[in-house]
């Protein structure tokens, strides 16, 4: 039987083969250029119509989509290491493939595959953390993980603008590099780290649980929820007068919070039950984007940016650890992929839900969207006590 209260030791106490995927991590992360800018380059570079350009970014997102359940599926079946590795050298291939294409159809053909390479190493590094880390501290790993994303993700939004100044080539380049150090770091530094009994009838298995498909539902409405960060808040704060450079300095309080202040309560935060932590964590999000309906100017919308900010780093950590207690050890990947594409489709699901709230007004748009979350916080609450029995065989 586990509990879920994290050991006296710090993050360092944490393994090495941890430590050499979380580096992996942090360089992909920061070299990755593309994705921010992929909207830009198409428009700009290859001169697609705004519908072409969508089209792209569409066909790139069901990629994106399926590459979790394809990656957790395979890092089960032939490992994480390899899965891993794999996966980044593909990542690679396709930059250079999608950098070198012209045409909307060639282009839109490596969108696919780079949308389905480019999230592999998500399950994967998300199973390999399941069988390297104990359960009590999983919760720190899994936060620390998520810091180190948003740390890189830092570092690529501003070296991105630098290198797409600079040309497609040396964007696409960069990006493919990082990429194959990714790959390189892990089959070097990192052990293969699968149980050896492989489970036959995965999805079979997968789709007659109970916990973990509701658990894919709170994910998919959690998704949908903070994706309007991203979809539909830009378009609203434009109609409250709200310039682009004002809202990209106030969305940048996001990340810098993150990095700031999630290595101070990672550890504090690991030693509560995670499905309290996710509830309390989505309800947070939920009220900040609610409270988003009063919001008139800058410093209103950076109150309630700090808020759904302060929700999320408490979800991050939570979201891995529950599916990692619900997974049988010879299916971590394939659970992991599931939840990954759960949130993928919430994701999906946000400029829906968004669109058809938006002409109804602020009050209507965000608290509707606070009550998706409201929704997605009751459920992992109500999650709890299975999830808890579950780890009680771990």
């Amino acid at each position: 039987m586990i509990t879920l209260t994290s050991p006296a030791a710090g993050p360092l106490s944490l393994p090495r083969p941890f430590w050499m995927l979380w580096l992996g991590v942090l360089v992909n992360r920061a070299g990755a250029m593309v994705q921010p800018f992929l909207s830009v380059y198409l428009t700009r570079v290859q001169g697609f119509e705004i519908g072409e350009t969508g089209a792209v970014m569409a066909v790139f997102g069901v990629g994106s989509v399926l590459s979790h359940m394809v990656a957790g599926r395979l890092a089960d079946r032939f490992g994480r290491r390899v899965t891993l590795t794999g996966g980044m050298l593909a990542t690679s291939a396709s930059m250079v493939l999608m950098g070198a294409a012209t045409g909307f159809a060639l282009v839109a053909v490596t969108a696919f595959l780079l949308g389905l390479t480019i999230e592999s190493y998500r399950p994967a590094s998300q199973a390999m953390v399941a069988d390297l880390v104990p359960p009590s501290v999983r919760p720190r790993a899994y936060g620390l993980l998520f810091w180190g994303v948003n740390l890189g993700y830092a570092v690529a939004m501003v070296a991105g603008g630098w290198f797409a100044d600079r040309g497609p080539t040396a964007m696409f380049g960069v990006n493919a590099a990082v990429a194959v150090a990714f790959a390189v770091l892990v089959w070097r530094a990192v052990p293969e780290s699968r149980p050896a009994a492989a489970a036959s009838g995965a999805w079979r298995l997968v789709l007659r649980d109970p916990p973990m498909l509701a658990f894919c539902v709170v994910t998919t409405a959690y998704g949908a929820m903070y994706a309007q960060a991203f979809t539909t808040l830009p378009l609203a704060m434009a109609g409250q007068g709200i310039t682009g450079v004002h809202f990209g300095l106030v969305m940048a309080l996001n990340g810098v919070l993150i990095v700031a202040v999630q290595p101070l309560v990672g550890e504090r935060l690991s030693r509560l039950d995670p499905n309290r932590v996710l509830a309390a964590g989505t309800a947070v999000v939920a009220t900040g984007f609610a409270l988003t309906a009063f919001v008139h100017d800058a410093k209103g919308l950076a109150a309630t940016v700090v808020i759904w900010t302060a929700g999320e780093i408490a979800v991050a950590g939570s979201i891995p650890t529950i599916v990692s207690l619900l997974s049988p050890p010879a299916l971590q990947g394939t659970y992991a992929g599931l939840s990954g594409m759960s949130w993928s489709v919430g994701a999906v699901l946000a400029p829906v839900l968004g669109s058809f709230l938006l002409p109804f007004g602020p009050g209507a748009l965000w608290g509707g969207v606070g009550l998706v979350g409201l929704a997605a916080a009751f459920g992992a609450t109500a999650l709890g006590g299975p999830v808890r029995r579950r780890a009680s065989f771990l």
